[in-house]
């Protein structure tokens, strides 16, 4: 967020915005090293991005909480809020920094690449084509992790942001996801999105 740029006050509970602080910054770490570890430009512009967000997150709950404040007594339990804030704020600054590692191409050593690689656990980045079978279903009809070990911790929808999308949340054509799980999984839901796997490990 350009630090002249015009932020117009909206009504946001201040609870929802730290939740959503502490979720981005959470998911920020986890795409920075993936994209450190695994030299993915992508993901480490997708981290800047989200390091946006988190500023204008920040600058919506200080906004948010000054008007809630309406006497000392909420101003210094709102305190302890804004501290928090603060540190959602610092760890999506410390991911970006991980992220330029990437952009600059400092790289990581390629033996710390290599161990990380055989870690269970893999983070993908996938774009929904119009012919992948996914567009259209919501992630509770898709069963995902039950049928092929992938969770999706967030997608991007246009400009916006959905972290830790709910099971009714439905997939459309466009959005790009962002998953954990198994090597295998992420790969799988990868040629899931860009249509060149046309079904479920398990569907028949």
């Amino acid at each position: 967020m350009s630090e002249f740029e015009k932020i117009e006050y909206e009504p946001h509970s201040v609870r929802e915005l730290l939740l959503e602080m502490k979720d981005t910054s959470e998911l920020m770490i986890d795409l920075a090293y993936s994209a450190a570890l695994f030299n993915d430009r992508e993901l480490a512009e997708e981290v800047l991005e989200l390091e946006s967000h988190v500023d204008l997150l920040a600058y919506q709950l200080n906004m948010s909480t000054m008007i809630a404040a309406r006497d000392p007594e909420d101003a210094e339990s709102l305190v302890a809020v804004l501290k928090v804030a603060s540190s959602a704020d610092k760890i999506s600054d410390a991911a970006a920094d991980i992220a330029a590692i990437v952009l600059r191409k400092i790289g990581v050593h390629p033996l710390v690449s290599k161990v990380f690689k055989k870690v269970e656990e893999g983070l993908v980045k996938a774009i929904v084509k119009s012919n992948s079978i996914l567009a259209g279903k919501s992630l509770d009809e898709l069963e995902l992790a039950a049928k092929i070990g992938v969770d999706i911790t967030a997608i991007r929808r246009q400009r916006r942001w959905i972290i830790n999308p709910k099971g009714s949340e439905r997939i459309r054509e466009g959005d790009v996801l962002f998953a954990r799980g198994s090597h295998t999984g992420v790969e799988e839901l990868k040629q899931l999105a860009d249509g060149t796997l046309r079904k479920l490990e398990d569907e028949t």
